[in-house]
C-alpha cells in the first residue's frame, strides 16, 4: 500500500507513474508504466497492464485482464470489463515498430464489454456501449449500442421505442393526425390515405400536413442495411420524413430526451425542427427514404459533431 500518496497500490502490484489522480485504486499485480496518466478515483483491477503513451481520465474502471497500449485515450466515467483488447497496429510484426501509433479515443462515458475488441485509430463516441465479444472496426457514433464480429449498430442507448403503427391505426379516416413525442418540437403524422381497388394513394399538403414550406427534397435509397445515415442536427433547416418503401428507424434527440421512432407506412412521416440530432439507420433492403427541407442545401447549416451540438443546447437554456 502506499502510505505518502494520495492513491493506493496493492502491495503485488507494480505502478511506476506518478501521475495518478487522488482516490484512484490500483490492485493485485497490476502494472503502469512510468509514461502512464490515470485520473482521479479510478479502479484498475487484477493483471492490468498501462503502457506510457496512455491517457486515462477521471473515475475509469478498468476490470481485470485488460491491456491499454500506447496510443489510447480513455476519457472520464469509462468502463472497461474484463479481458477487453485493445490493438494499436493494424499490421503488427515481432520486432517491427510502427513511427507513430494510432489515436484510438473512447469518449466520456462509453462502456465496453468483456472480451470484446477495439481496433486502433478508432473513435468510441460519447455514452456508447459496446456488447461482449463484439469486434469494432469503424469508429462508433456517440449513444450507439452494437454487438457482433464485425460490430454493428442496434440500438441507442435511452432512445425509448415509439409504437407508429398503433398511432397510424388509430386514425384510419382521411382526416390527417398530428402526435405530439416527448422530443422538444418533434412530431409524428399521419397523412391522408386513400385506398381501393386500383391501389392506394397517400397525400400530404406543404404548410398543413407538412408544417413548413419546403425548398428541397432528397432521396435515400440501396443503403446498406448496417450502416447509420444522419447524425448530424441543423441549425436553421426543418426536415420531414416519410419511408415511402421499406422501413426505417428514425432516432430523434433534442439533446435531454431521446426517441426511436419506426417509419413503414408511406403515409406515416416524422416532424424534425431544427436543433435536433437526427439519426437514420435499420434500413431495409428495399427502403427508400424521402427527406423535404426547408432551406437550400448549406454545408454551415449542419452540426456534425455530438458534442458541440450539446454544448449549443446547453448554451441555449
Amino acid at each position: 500500500m502506499s502510505n505518502t500518496k494520495n492513491f493506493f497500490v496493492h502491495s503485488h502490484a507494480l505502478c511506476e507513474s506518478e501521475n495518478i489522480g487522488k482516490g484512484s485504486r490500483i490492485w493485485a499485480f497490476a502494472h503502469v508504466l512510468p509514461g502512464a496518466s490515470l485520473g482521479s478515483e479510478c479502479n484498475v483491477c487484477d493483471n492490468v497492464f498501462i503502457e506510457n503513451d496512455v491517457i486515462i481520465g477521471d473515475r475509469v474502471t478498468l476490470k481485470c485482464g485488460v491491456q491499454v497500449w500506447d496510443g489510447i485515450t480513455i476519457e472520464d466515467d469509462v468502463f472497461i470489463g474484463p479481458n477487453a483488447t485493445f490493438t494499436n497496429d493494424l499490421f503488427p510484426r515481432s520486432k517491427v515498430y510502427p513511427q507513430t501509433f494510432a489515436r484510438t479515443i473512447i469518449r466520456t462515458g462509453a462502456s465496453l464489454g468483456a472480451n470484446c475488441t477495439i481496433l486502433p485509430g478508432l473513435t468510441i463516441g460519447t455514452n456508447a456501449m459496446v456488447g461482449a465479444g463484439a469486434v469494432v472496426t469503424r469508429s462508433i457514433p456517440p449513444n450507439a449500442i452494437v454487438v457482433g464480429n464485425p460490430a454493428k449498430i442496434i440500438g441507442y442507448v435511452d432512445a425509448k421505442p415509439v409504437n407508429t403503427t398503433q398511432d397510424v391505426s388509430a386514425h384510419t379516416d382521411a382526416t390527417p393526425h398530428t402526435a405530439e413525442t416527448s422530443v422538444r418540437g418533434v412530431t409524428l403524422h399521419t397523412m391522408t390515405e386513400v385506398a381501393d381497388i386500383r391501389g392506394s394513394l397517400s397525400v400530404g399538403e406543404f404548410e398543413r400536413t407538412v408544417p413548413f414550406k419546403s425548398e428541397r427534397y432528397f432521396l435515400v435509397y440501396d443503403v446498406p442495411t448496417a450502416e447509420t445515415r444522419g447524425e448530424h442536427a441543423h441549425r436553421v433547416c426543418h426536415q420531414f420524413l416519410v419511408a415511402v418503401k421499406g422501413s426505417i428507424h428514425v432516432v430523434a434527440d433534442d439533446g435531454r430526451n431521446r426517441e426511436e421512432f419506426v417509419l413503414d407506412k408511406p403515409n406515416k412521416g416524422i416532424y424534425l425542427p431544427p436543433m435536433t440530432w437526427g439519426i437514420q439507420y435499420r434500413y431495409s433492403h428495399d427502403a427508400v427514404l424521402m427527406v423535404f427541407a426547408s432551406h437550400y442545401y448549406d454545408s454551415a447549416d449542419y452540426i456534425r459533431n455530438y458534442d458541440e451540438f450539446k454544448a449549443l443546447i446547453s448554451d441555449a437554456g
